[in-house]
C-alpha cells in the first residue's frame, strides 16, 4: 500500500504592476554572469554608432529560477516561431571579455 504525498497547499500570488515599470524598458543587448549561487542578468541598450551602452535593469536569481527562466523563453520562442516563422539569430560584434552576451 502507498501512502499519498503530502502535497503542500498551493498559494496564489498577487502580482503587482506599478505605471512605471509597466512602460518596460528596451534592451538590444544582455550579459549574464554567474557565481557559485546566483545568475546575474544585465539588461543593457546600445545606442547605433555609440561606443558604450547602459544598464537598463539588472535581475539577480537562483539558478533553479535562471533554469525555469531558461525552459520558458524556449517554450515562448518555440510559440513565437510556430505563428510568425523562424527568428535569425545573426551577431555582431567583437567576442566577449567575460560573461556571456547576447546581442
Amino acid at each position: 500500500m502507498t501512502t499519498p504525498k503530502n502535497n503542500p497547499p498551493q498559494v496564489q500570488v498577487k502580482i503587482e504592476l506599478d505605471p512605471d515599470t509597466a512602460q518596460g524598458s528596451y534592451a538590444n543587448m544582455a550579459m549574464v554572469n554567474h557565481s557559485e549561487t546566483e545568475f546575474t542578468l544585465d539588461f543593457i541598450y546600445v545606442q547605433p554608432q555609440e561606443p558604450k551602452g547602459k544598464v537598463r535593469a539588472r535581475i539577480i536569481t537562483s539558478p533553479k529560477h535562471a533554469r525555469r527562466l531558461l525552459r520558458a523563453l524556449e517554450d515562448s520562442i518555440r510559440g513565437f516561431e510556430q505563428k510568425f516563422g523562424q527568428i535569425e539569430s545573426g551577431g555582431t560584434g567583437a567576442p566577449p571579455q567575460s560573461g556571456t552576451f547576447l546581442n
